[in-house]
């Protein structure tokens, strides 16, 4: 499965490639021939992209909702960040999403280009009605971000709560 925007193709893992993603990037690369430049896979973000492999393998036929979906830049084929849905849709329609660029692909407005893409597809898929997000009280360049996506804020404590 893939989804096109004018710079980017966002491509969700199989299962089978998500497990390459955590234990062998350099055999996604040759699958997928691509660059991975993205994120390293280390500490925090490599346990949840363990969960997800979990979720993937106990839930195939959803797998679309638990495998990471990487950001490949179309110019160079080099892969920039990753998006993913934290779950399937809840009772109430809404599924939460997160995302991650390199470093060195901040400020280049691929993950805005990454999150309207990827909301749009979500939003037309059956029994989503919104879309979550969760951003660090700090966090002002995800704010901008999903503020420049239609996303409006519903709830602030340690952390601050968007929905589309």
């Amino acid at each position: 499965m893939k989804i096109e925007t004018e710079r980017l193709d966002i491509i969700a893992l199989t299962p089978k490639q998500l497990e390459l993603w955590i234990d062998n990037i350099v055999e996604l690369e040759k699958q997928l021939a691509c660059a991975y430049k993205a994120e390293p896979m280390e500490g925090l973000f490599r346990e949840i992209a363990c969960g997800q492999v979990e979720k993937a393998k106990k839930d195939p036929i959803n797998y679309l909702w638990h495998t990471f979906w990487l950001i490949v830049n179309k110019s160079d084929n080099v892969v920039v960040g990753a998006i993913d849905f934290k779950d399937t849709p809840d009772s109430n329609g809404e599924v939460e999403i997160g995302y991650g660029l390199g470093r060195e692909f901040q400020h280049h407005g691929y993950m805005t280009e990454t999150v309207a893409a990827f909301c749009k597809w979500a939003l037309r898929q059956d029994g989503v009605n919104h879309i979550i997000a969760e951003t660090d009280l700090d966090g002002a360049s995800s704010q901008k971000l999903l503020i420049k996506c239609g996303f409006k804020e519903y709830a602030r404590n340690d952390t601050i709560w968007w929905r589309l």
